[in-house]
């Protein structure tokens, strides 16, 4: 029996005919909820994308493409001719220098400790902070007055304000004092910041970070032409080239991380996320499908005289296996597709709209969507995998179904 037969007999049990039986009805209830499950898949899987993708966008603002950082020690100094080096290296796009550690911040008797972080202007160029600033300056001055970009957070904790000429005071401990005697304050080096600039990510960079010059900050820590890191702008595609040949041009003293690297834990929290949540999908579609292996067992029962028919024609045992495990597959694909065109549809709305709204104060008003093609794949993939699962016993016992008549002769 060639295949075109069995494709024909296989679309026809497709159809299938009005009868008194319930198969026609129990197969449409197996596509639906293989179509429902899909579909879910699809959307939860899209939504998981597009909040990845916003976290993401959010830690470039202070997690450039590659960081430089020494492997002991918060500083180290790095000369011109290696910093001229690294700039020369092809993929690199901007560098800039850093230097960043805890200081004191006061303002009128509101006390935060805060990571003072000492930029130079085209630190805007590596991180993207300007696109957050949602009130003054995007830049910082070392004129007087020296100006700052601080977290919505850290504002609202002191007070301060960018739109009076308001004063943040921050202290750092001063090496050169070894004995305060009976003044402490002489223990500490100060700095008197105006906040020209706001900016608001979330919470993790708002309540923790202040932008100031680069030199201001070097003077309060005593640290001068020294950094704590040096942070490079690059594709991402040569990023891992990049990093090879920095660690060769540095050396086992420093340390040479990317994006990926530098937020490893919050990179494989996100991916076993997504597997677990595929995980219980994948029980609830496997759960949905035993509707599927009694709907083909009874058509089964049902087509006992057209298998005794094919049987007679000439037909094997795996002929008869053939068809309805390809009928099987059938109503799998036949559900799982709807249900992927279904959600594609429902997320492309969402992208277009954002008819499902995020509750409280967040960045975006609406959930995030990302369609990607190899979760498409996935899905196609699954469903196919429990289409075979769940025809395999009908389709064997197909094949041991004889019509009375025949076994009777």
């Amino acid at each position: 029996m060639n295949g075109t037969l069995i494709w024909q007999l296989a679309f026809r049990y497709l159809r299938g005919k009005r009868s008194a039986n319930a198969v026609p009805i129990l197969s449409r209830i197996s596509m639906v909820a293989i179509a429902v499950s899909s579909a879910a898949m699809i959307i939860i899987f899209s939504v998981f994308n597009g909040l990845e993708s916003v976290v993401k966008d959010l830690y470039k603002a202070f997690y450039p493409d590659i960081k430089i950082s020494a492997v002991r020690g918060k500083f180290f100094p790095m000369d011109t001719a290696k910093l001229t080096a690294i700039k020369q290296i092809s993929g690199v796009q901007n560098v800039t220098t850093v230097i960043e550690d805890n200081v004191f911040a006061n303002n009128h008797d509101q006390q935060k400790v805060i990571t003072l972080k000492g930029i130079e202007n085209n630190y805007f160029k590596v991180n993207d902070v300007r696109q957050y600033i949602v009130q003054g300056d995007d830049s910082v001055s070392s004129g007087e007055p020296y100006t700052a970009i601080a977290g919505l957070r850290i504002m609202n904790e002191l007070g301060a304000d960018v739109n009076n000429l308001t004063y943040i005071m921050l202290y750092y401990p001063n090496p050169a004092v070894t004995d305060p005697g009976t003044d402490p304050m002489s223990a500490f080096q100060s700095l008197r910041l105006h906040p020209s600039g706001v900016f608001r990510i979330q919470d993790e960079f708002d309540s923790k970070y202040i932008l100031a010059p680069l030199p201001l900050v070097q003077d309060l820590f005593h640290e001068h032409d020294r950094y704590s890191s040096i942070e490079i702008s690059a594709d991402p595609n040569v990023a891992p080239t990049i990093k090879k040949q920095l660690q060769q041009l540095l050396g086992n003293s420093f340390r040479v991380e990317t994006r990926y690297e530098q937020n490893r834990t919050m990179y494989m929290v996100m991916g076993a996320e997504k597997w677990a949540v595929y995980a219980i999908l994948l029980l609830v579609l496997l759960i949905a499908s035993f509707n599927m292996v009694g709907a083909l067992s009874m058509l089964v029962l049902e087509k006992q005289k057209d298998i005794a028919i094919l049987r007679a024609m000439g037909a094997i045992p795996a002929t008869i296996r053939k068809i309805f495990l390809l009928e099987g597959m059938l109503w799998s694909l036949v559900g799982g597709v709807s249900g992927i065109l279904l959600a594609c549809g429902i997320c492309v709305a969402q992208q277009k709209s954002g008819f499902v709204k995020l509750g409280g104060a967040f960045l975006v008003d609406a959930y995030p969507v990302k369609i990607e093609f190899a979760d498409l794949l996935l899905v196609f993939a699954t469903i196919l995998m429990v289409g075979l699962l769940t025809s395999w016993y009908p389709s064997f016992r197909a094949t041991r179904a004889t019509d009375p008549t025949l076994k009777s002769t």
